[in-house]
């Protein structure tokens, strides 16, 4: 009879996160200096331009100019180049890669329950746990800078919020982690009884409004007849011989059966060009409008291109050749729902991964989330601390944390030294542009 490999035992867990203190010491992450730096910001940020639309590369650098906050939004690659630098716990999980404040929100599961979780994966791959940390707690620093609300406060409830809820799962069934999600319930929880009502009645709102049909009254019209998708050059607009379509086609089939015969319902009507975001302007975008049975029927979908993760110098290349299924694959892995329309295509030499467009999407607005910055920075604790204990191993995670503040003190030191970090680049970025060495369109 065959045997097999006894599992770790919690023990062993233990002494592998309580080692990873020697690799990483956790007080000394808040040691930050631009004396570590060995790439300078400006070229990093340059040398993503190499796979983007050039027509929109100076729409980056003017969305990305527009203050700190925008620059930290769209300099990922940047932070990652940075934390690479750095001795790491390699304590492993599947990093969101881009775990800033506003990349958390609710949108609707498969059984139509409104959902707190991460959603934003672009850069997801395998890396130490600590560097999705370290880039939100960040992030809530630079956005009080811009807008206001206690950081100090928001930076520690949320540390706390990830180490309760990590040392949670690290005791857990395994099954019971896999399968915790964040009700809208639950997230309005951590606010306070005299914000809940207001909280609620703003979720429901926003949802109500960002549906298909929302979308097909906002975004659409009837021209010659036929239901088309509204132009607003240059945000939206019809692209002659554009991809969308073959994609759409390559897209189809990677989905399983199921979903395909869902898919198989709807009909292709349109597709225009969008540009979306700040990290992501200049990679291309492409909304397609599906019809079901009427025009009162449609379904939106968003294919996005997909490029390598940020962190793939510092970890390792992706174990997946196309860098949409990479995307998607990691989407999974980290949510507790996902959307039952996601997969992923590659058309003339470059990958993308496609998703619903909103579906009941509700994001926060940094200047109306700032007076409650510590609430949403508890919920989202909570939720990356769940997404690494979903792909990594919440035992050593939490033996690495302990029982202390040695991780949070340099936690806190790293997010106030870093965000300084942050306003210097963004100085740098804005005198290239206004010497001229980097194109810049403002405006839209």
């Amino acid at each position: 009879m065959s045997t097999v490999d006894a599992a770790p035992t919690s023990q062993d867990s233990h002494d592998v996160g309580r080692a990873a203190r020697d690799r990483a010491p956790r007080r000394e992450f808040g040691a930050w200096s631009p004396s570590l730096r060995d790439q300078d910001v400006l070229d990093v940020l340059t040398a993503q331009n190499a796979i983007r639309a050039a027509d929109l590369v100076p729409v980056r650098w003017g969305r990305m100019s527009a203050s700190p906050w925008t620059f930290y939004r769209g300099a990922a690659a940047t932070m990652a180049a940075d934390l690479g630098t750095r001795p790491h716990s390699g304590l492993t999980v599947q990093l969101c890669g881009d775990a800033h404040v506003l990349n958390f929100g609710l949108w609707a599961t498969p059984e139509r329950n409104l959902s707190f979780d991460l959603r934003d994966f672009d850069e997801t791959l395998p890396g130490p746990f600590e560097w999705d940390v370290a880039r939100l707690v960040t992030s809530l620093e630079v956005l009080a800078r811009e807008h206001g609300g206690d950081a100090t406060e928001a930076i520690a409830q949320c540390l706390m919020a990830y180490r309760t809820q990590i040392a949670r799962h690290a005791d857990a069934h395994v099954l019971d982690t896999w399968y915790d999600l964040i009700h809208v319930d639950r997230f309005l929880s951590v606010f306070t009884d005299a914000d809940r009502p207001r909280a609620a009645a703003h979720i429901a709102r926003k949802a109500r409004r960002r549906t298909h049909r929302g979308v097909l009254r906002k975004l659409t019209e009837i021209r010659g007849g036929r239901l088309r998708i509204s132009e607003d050059p240059p945000i939206r607009e019809h692209v002659h011989d554009g991809p969308a379509l073959e994609l759409f086609a390559a897209y189809h089939d990677s989905l399983p059966d199921d979903r395909r015969h869902l898919l198989d319902r709807f009909t292709p009507v349109d597709a225009v060009r969008q540009v979306v975001g700040v990290g992501s302007v200049g990679m291309r975008v492409h909304l397609i409008l599906l019809q079901g049975r009427d025009t009162t029927d449609p379904l939106f979908l968003q294919i996005k291109q997909a490029g390598e993760s940020v962190y793939e110098p510092y970890c390792g290349a992706s174990r997946y050749a196309a860098h949409g299924r990479r995307v998607i694959e990691g989407k999974r892995l980290v949510q507790s729902a996902t959307d039952v329309f996601v997969g992923w295509a590659s058309a003339r030499g470059h990958d993308y991964y496609v998703r619903q467009f909103r579906d009941m999407k509700v994001i926060a607005d940094g200047e109306l989330l700032a007076p409650r910055l510590p609430e949403f920075a508890t919920a989202c604790g909570h939720v990356l601390a769940r997404s690494h204990a979903r792909s990594g191993d919440p035992a050593a995670i939490a033996a690495y944390l302990g029982r202390g503040r040695a991780f949070d003190e340099g936690m806190t030191a790293f997010a106030h030294a870093y965000a300084d970090q942050n306003a210097a680049d963004h100085r740098s970025l804005v005198d290239a542009i206004a010497a001229s060495r980097l194109p810049t369109a403002r405006g839209w």
